[in-house]
């Protein structure tokens, strides 16, 4: 979710201090990206995965495509599908590659692979980052073209994830401020998140980075966890709306400052269009504090979870970085930012 342009590229900036969660002592991969890694080490990533690292589990991006080559995502692909910029409406045309129906990738349309890798991205294989769930499947559902789309093309691919074996959705999407009213008469991509909870799939959406009071839609009007965005300091990130809806289903992850590169998250990029012309980049915002959350929920259905005690996992275990509690609600983080560690091990 980016600042200016629904579900287009995150480049926020956020201010932050003081301390919070402490990241790993030690480095448990070889990624070369691992000392930027510092939103994998704050949600104690690595701690969870002697108990769950993903297996067997399916997130579905709903975003803008996957580069289907990515070198740290390959092996890790489900069949996905395409929406965005059809003939038909509604109608797949294509595979979740990033490029999309007409072939064409468009700098915005970077973010999807991103965001999975996020997610997902291979540990310890000597190349790259390394995601939340390293061994959890990614389902690339392309929605958004040049970063933008609709509900009917948002909704497709929401359920196509639900029909087609996704555990977890990631909408690192939304409306801008003020479509919560909107949400009200419009209720097509909301309706979608309901029907993949009622098949026990847990949505999880970007809160927005306007700085506005509340999450943006459809996380606001639907049964998604909404996802606010904290710093590398652990202070919600200034851009971030406050992780705030009508059913307190909110939780923090990181997503970065925009203050420099290293207090961005890095994650994969289609080949080539990355950092000096590699496959890698660093960017911030909600949409990257989304991930974050959908690969601690990952790791939580590999436990062979429900998604009733998924979701009430990563809420009671959430800590607020400030006081220490875990669970409870504040208007800078919701219920807490994520932590894998205390979560794989929550009453199941």
């Amino acid at each position: 979710m980016s600042r200016t342009t629904t579900a287009s590229l995150a480049a926020a900036a956020a201010l932050a201090l003081g301390t919070a969660v402490a990241p790993a002592a030690n480095a448990t991969t070889n990624d070369p990206y691992y000392p930027k890694l510092w939103g994998l080490q704050t949600v104690n990533a690595e701690q969870a995965w002697p108990t769950s690292t993903g297996a067997g589990v399916t997130v579905a991006v709903v975003d803008t495509g996957v580069d289907l080559t990515q070198p740290d995502l390959v092996g890790h692909l489900v069949p996905g599908a395409t929406f965005a910029g059809c003939p038909t409406q509604g109608v797949s045309c294509g595979n979740g590659d990033w490029k999309g129906y007409d072939g064409v990738g468009q700098p915005d349309d970077v973010h999807g692979t991103h965001v999975s890798g996020i997610v997902a991205a291979t540990a310890n294989n000597g190349i790259g980052v390394a995601g939340v769930a390293p061994d959890a499947k990614i389902m690339p559902i392309k929605v958004l073209e040049g970063g933008s789309g609709n509900n009917v093309d948002i909704a497709a691919g929401i359920r196509y994830a639900a029909d087609h074996g996704a555990s977890v959705i990631n909408l690192s999407l939304g409306s801008l401020p003020g479509g919560q009213v909107l949400g009200l008469l419009d209720t097509t991509a909301t309706d979608a998140i309901k029907y993949a909870r009622d098949k026990g799939v847990l949505t999880v959406a970007a809160a927005g980075n306007s700085s506005t009071a509340l999450c943006n839609d459809p996380a606001f009007n639907s049964v998604a966890i909404c996802v606010g965005a904290i710093g590398p300091r652990n202070l919600k990130a200034y851009y971030s709306e406050f992780p705030i809806k009508p059913d307190l289903n909110t939780v923090a992850a990181p997503g970065g400052s925009g203050l420099s590169d290293d207090e961005n998250i890095w994650s994969s990029v289609p080949q080539g269009t990355g950092a000096n012309g590699g496959d890698y980049a660093s960017f911030a915002g909600t949409s990257m504090a989304t991930p974050h959350v959908a690969g601690v929920a990952a790791l939580l259905f590999a436990q062979g979870r429900g998604v009733d005690n998924v979701q009430k996992s990563l809420q009671d275990t959430a800590i607020n970085p400030l006081t220490g509690i875990r669970g409870g609600y504040s208007l800078q983080y919701g219920r807490g930012v994520v932590d894998a560690a205390a979560a794989v091990q929550a009453t199941r």
